[in-house]
């Protein structure tokens, strides 16, 4: 089988598209390229969309961790808390059960059981809160200047945050916020040993990885593979999130920008 016939037969496998059957022997690296990138697809899937949601509840976190209004603030600060302070590998395993549980009473929940819905659930909640925090802490950052210099020009209530507060939040925030979402990313690698099972056995990127190291008894090919797959997003994710911060300080002086700095989280 030559490297197009597995391209065409394998590259979307994780989605249900192509070839069903895994190659059973004589694994070539062109399979395991292209069945780990298939993987990837799902990977993919759950980066995109839970940093896309987080965004926005991780926004209205960060407000209301802020707010003056005291069940506001306290439900914003324990939402945080509670994800920031349980593992992302446990919160898979409890969601996971109440999802299983619940799904009898209420059959509307019966497809978050599934990883592509109930893990994504996890991830959108678990980069929220990290996010939260991190916008909160430049809401902190906002210098005064720029709010009574919004208040001089008349600017108050939603056209002070959509014009003055909001656009500086970001702007501060945006560094730290590339690095929670390259650790998203890698995160979604953990959706394998959740409980959840995969859509139709078709599993992502790990999922292939083990598969090939399990096979093959050599772990030093597939999971390299891997990596690479990972680094190629992670530049990626890097060149897209640098293109923003430049969007963002667009109005500043060139040595007055603030530039991105990844450091990546070691533990979590």
């Amino acid at each position: 089988m030559s490297c197009l016939e597995v391209i065409a037969d394998y590259s979307l496998r994780s989605i249900g598209i192509g070839e069903r059957l895994l190659p059973r022997s004589d694994f070539t690296i062109c399979q395991q390229v292209v069945l780990i990138g298939s993987g990837m697809l799902w990977n993919i899937y759950f980066g995109v969309l839970a940093l896309f949601g987080g965004f926005f509840l991780a926004t209205a976190v960060a407000l209301g961790k802020a707010s003056q209004i005291w069940w506001v603030r306290k439900f914003s600060e324990w939402f945080i808390f509670l994800f920031r302070g349980s593992p992302l590998f446990i919160q898979f395993f409890f969601a996971y059960f109440l999802f299983l549980n619940l799904k009898g009473a209420i059959p509307i929940l019966a497809p978050f059981t599934a990883a592509w819905l109930g893990a994504l659930v996890v991830l959108f909640l678990n980069t929220a809160a990290y996010s939260g925090e991190i916008f909160y802490g430049a809401l902190l950052s906002i210098p005064k200047g720029d709010l009574e210099a919004a208040d001089a020009y008349g600017f108050s209530g939603f056209l002070r945050f959509r014009k003055i507060t909001w656009p500086t939040m970001l702007r501060l925030a945006w560094p730290a916020y590339t690095n929670e979402a390259i650790f998203l990313f890698h995160a979604t690698t953990l959706v394998f040993f959740s409980g959840f099972p995969a859509f139709q056995q078709k599993g992502d990127a790990l999922y292939y990885a083990k598969y090939f190291a399990d096979k093959t008894f050599n772990p030093f090919v597939p999971y390299p593979i891997l990596a690479g797959y990972f680094i190629l997003l992670t530049l990626i994710v890097i060149g897209f999130f640098g293109l923003v911060n430049r969007r963002l300080n667009r109005h500043l002086p060139q040595d007055s920008r603030r530039k991105l700095r990844i450091r990546p989280n070691l533990i979590r």
